[in-house]
């Protein structure tokens, strides 16, 4: 009966430590958990920010979805127009893993080291025309990635709709810096659908 009361006493002087050294563990996982680096979207090249008007003229889309096109020709369709517009975006993929084999035995993995990388391109082309007469062609391509750690994802569809966003303010930079020569051109367009313009 001695030595159970001694175990007793001893188990109930050594429990309290045992609690104590865990404690200060847990806080200090959950805080270097927050302090963890969070993964992060980055499109190049940076494109600038131009705010979104409409053209001024007004073009059918004949090819495309309206529900995703470069927002100055969104804003700029009618069903009535002479001139036409015709869009197409595709997209590719360039992910990155690092094998598992390598990242379980880094160190800087448990760090918040990168452990791969989703990358998507977006290629996008629009033909602006009037009957037969092409009166511009546009193509824009850009890049959008992002990286992910053991702390933080990445998905395919946030990186690709950062890609056709860029990729798509890349052609409206482009036809806001064109607007008064297809200002011109699409003057022309609505007298005579087959006159020439003039580059």
């Amino acid at each position: 009966m001695r030595h159970i009361f001694v175990f007793a006493v001893l188990f109930a002087a050594v429990a309290p430590f045992g609690c104590s050294t865990q404690l200060p563990d847990q806080s200090q996982s959950q805080t270097a958990s927050a302090a963890q680096p969070q993964s992060r979207l980055v499109i190049a090249p940076k494109v600038t920010d131009v705010p979104a008007h409409p053209l001024p003229f007004k073009g059918k889309l004949i090819s495309g979805d309206p529900a995703e096109l470069p927002p100055a020709v969104a804003l700029s369709l009618s069903d009535t127009s002479p001139v036409t517009f015709t869009y197409r975006e595709e997209l590719t993929h360039d992910d990155y893993h690092t094998p598992l084999s390598i990242s379980w035995l880094d160190p800087l993995t448990y760090a918040g080291s990168p452990l791969g990388e989703i990358g998507t391109t977006a290629f996008a082309s629009l033909s602006i025309s009037a009957g037969d007469t092409i009166l511009a062609d546009y193509t824009a391509k850009e890049h959008a990635s992002k990286s992910y750690n053991m702390y933080a994802n990445a998905t395919h569809a946030e990186v690709d709709e950062a890609a056709r966003a860029a990729v798509r303010q890349s052609i409206d930079q482009k036809l806001y810096e064109d607007e008064a020569r297809l200002a011109k051109a699409a003057a022309n367009a609505n007298k005579s659908p087959a006159a020439s313009v003039g580059q």
